[in-house]
C-alpha cells in the first residue's frame, strides 16, 4: 500500500484518502456504493451493507410517523427517491435484496397507517374495510401493541402488495426484474 500510494503522490501528483484507501480482499471494502462477493457462478456486484444503511435512514426520514402528511404524498416522495436511488443499484447482482428491501418498505408502510389510526373506533373501521372478519377485527382492533408490532401480523395480511401496488407504491424487486429482463 505505501509503494502504491508513494507512486501516486510523487509521481502522478494525485492525493490518496487513507481513510478511504486500503489492500483489502474485495468482497470487504465497498466501491462507490458497491461491494463484490464471490459465489459458485464466480464473482457479483452487490449494494454495500452501508449504502444499505444509507438508504434506510433516508426512507426513514421520508416516512417519519410522527410527520404530519397523507399516506398519497408519503408514497409519491417515498417513490422518488426509490426510482432514483434503483437507477444507482439497480446493476446489482443480488435480487434477494432488494426484495428483502422491499419486504422492510411495505411494514415500515403498514406501521404508518396504523399511526394514523390513532382512535380504537377508527381501527375498526378501517379493519373492517379492509375486509378482516369480526373477531380479528376486534382483537387487534384493541390490541395495545405498537406501530411497528401491528404492522407485522394482522395489517400484514390485510394491506399486503396488492394493496401497496394498488396505492402506487413502487416495488424495488420489479424495478429490479424490469432492469435485468
Amino acid at each position: 500500500m505505501e509503494s502504491v500510494r508513494r507512486f501516486l503522490e510523487q509521481r502522478l501528483r494525485l492525493r490518496v484518502n487513507k481513510a478511504k484507501s486500503a489492500v483489502d480482499r474485495p468482497w470487504r471494502r465497498k466501491f462507490l456504493g458497491f461491494s463484490f462477493y464471490k459465489n459458485a457462478q464466480g464473482v457479483g456486484v452487490r449494494v454495500a451493507p452501508q449504502s444499505l444503511d444509507r438508504m434506510k435512514r433516508r426512507v426513514r426520514d421520508l416516512t417519519r410517523r410522527a410527520r404530519s402528511q397523507n399516506l398519497a404524498d408519503r408514497i409519491r416522495a417515498t417513490n422518488a427517491y426509490l426510482a432514483g436511488w434503483m437507477g444507482y443499484y439497480g446493476y446489482a447482482n443480488t435480487p434477494r435484496a432488494f426484495k428483502d428491501l422491499d419486504e422492510w418498505l411495505r411494514h415500515r408502510m403498514r406501521a404508518c397507517v396504523w399511526k394514523t389510526w390513532k382512535r380504537v373506533r377508527t381501527r375498526y373501521r378501517e379493519l373492517r374495510a379492509l375486509g378482516l372478519p369480526d373477531w380479528v377485527v376486534h382483537q387487534y382492533a384493541n390490541a395495545r401493541k405498537g406501530p411497528w408490532r401491528m404492522a407485522g401480523g394482522p395489517m400484514n395480511r390485510a394491506l399486503g402488495v396488492a394493496y401497496w401496488r394498488a396505492q402506487g407504491l413502487s416495488s424495488l424487486a420489479d424495478l429490479y426484474r424490469t432492469r435485468h429482463a
